[in-house]
C-alpha cells in the first residue's frame, strides 16, 4: 500500500511537470481559437493511447453500463474542463490560468463526497472553502477588471477537470484501464470540438503546428501520469503534490512570456496552497490512523 501510494506522488509530479509544458505550448501557438488548439491537443494524445494500448494488446472494450455513463461523463466534464483552460491560458498570466485549473482537487473532495459516498468532514469542508476564497484573490472579481471572465472562465474549468478526476477515481477502482480512459476521453474531445473546428478554421503556420503537437505531447504524458495517480491512490492522500505545477507554470511564465503574477495572485496562491498542505496533513498525519 505505502509502495503504490510513492508511485502515485511520482506520478503526479510527473503529470504536473508535463501539463506546465502543456500550459507554455498551447500559450505559444498564439492566436489561434480555444476549440481549435482543443481539438489538436487531444488528437495528438489519441494516437498516444492508441499506440499504447495496441502495445499492451488491450482491447478497447467497457464492462457494465455504469462504468460506461461513468466514463461519458468524465469526457463530457474533461472537454468543458479543457476548453476553459486553455481559454484562461490564453487570457491570463500563465501561473494564475494553472492556479486556477488546481482548483480541480478540491472539487474533487466534494464530487468524491457526492457521487463516491468517500466521507467528507468539517474540516474538509473548511478548507475547501478557504480555497475557494484564495480563487477570489485570482479572479479578483470586478466588472472593471478585464481579465474577470477569462479568470471565471478558468475558475469552471477546474471545476469540469475536478468532475472528471472524480470519475477517473471511480473507474480505476472499477477495473478500466488507464489507457482506455484517455483513448475514450481524447476521442471524445475530438469529435466534440470538430463541428465548430469545421466551421471556424483559422490556417496556422509550421511553428504553430509544431507548438500545438508539443502541446499534445505534452498533454499526453500528463494525462497517463495522472490517470496513474489517482487509480494508484486515493484523491486525499496526493493531490496536494499536483500544486509543485505552479512552480513549473510561473518560472515557464516568467522565462518564455515575462508573465510576472501581482500580488493579490501571490496572496491566492499562498492561500489555496497553505489549504492543500492542511488537508494532506489532516489525512496523513493527524488522523493517519483513520484513513
Amino acid at each position: 500500500m505505502v509502495k503504490k501510494k510513492y508511485k502515485a506522488i511520482v506520478y503526479i509530479i510527473l503529470s504536473a511537470f508535463s501539463f506546465a509544458f502543456m500550459f507554455a505550448f498551447v500559450r505559444m501557438a498564439g492566436d489561434l481559437p480555444t476549440v481549435q488548439k482543443t481539438f489538436f491537443r487531444n488528437f495528438v494524445a489519441l494516437f498516444f493511447a492508441i499506440g499504447v494500448l495496441k502495445k499492451d494488446h488491450i482491447k478497447f472494450r467497457i464492462e457494465g453500463k455504469k462504468n460506461n455513463a461513468v466514463i461519458f461523463i468524465r469526457a463530457f466534464a474533461g472537454t468543458l474542463g479543457m476548453l476553459g483552460n486553455f481559454y484562461a491560458i490564453d487570457h491570463l498570466v500563465l501561473s494564475d490560468a494553472s492556479m486556477l485549473n488546481k482548483m480541480s482537487p478540491f472539487f474533487v473532495i466534494i464530487f468524491s463526497f457526492i457521487f463516491l459516498k468517500e466521507r467528507l468532514t468539517l474540516f474538509q469542508i473548511l478548507t475547501v472553502l478557504f480555497a475557494f476564497i484564495g480563487s477570489l484573490f485570482i479572479i479578483k472579481p470586478s466588472f472593471q477588471n478585464v481579465d474577470f471572465f477569462p479568470a471565471l472562465v478558468g475558475f469552471l474549468g477546474g471545476m469540469g477537470a475536478g468532475l472528471a478526476y472524480t470519475c477517473v477515481r471511480y473507474l480505476g477502482q472499477h477495473g478500466v484501464n488507464g489507457a482506455i480512459i484517455v483513448a475514450y476521453f481524447s476521442g471524445f474531445s475530438c469529435l466534440f470540438t470538430l463541428p465548430f473546428l469545421i466551421f471556424d478554421f483559422h490556417t496556422m503556420s509550421v511553428t504553430q503546428i509544431l507548438c500545438l503537437l508539443g502541446a499534445g505531447a505534452a498533454a499526453a504524458g500528463g494525462q497517463f501520469s495522472i490517470t496513474a495517480a489517482y487509480t494508484h491512490a486515493p484523491a486525499r492522500e496526493i493531490s496536494v503534490y499536483d500544486y509543485s505545477q505552479l512552480i513549473f507554470t510561473t518560472i515557464l511564465g516568467y522565462f518564455f512570456f515575462g508573465d510576472i503574477p501581482d500580488s493579490w495572485s501571490f496572496v491566492g496562491y499562498a492561500v489555496i496552497i497553505a489549504m492543500a498542505v492542511l488537508v494532506f496533513l489532516y489525512n496523513n498525519v493527524w488522523h493517519k490512523e483513520e484513513t
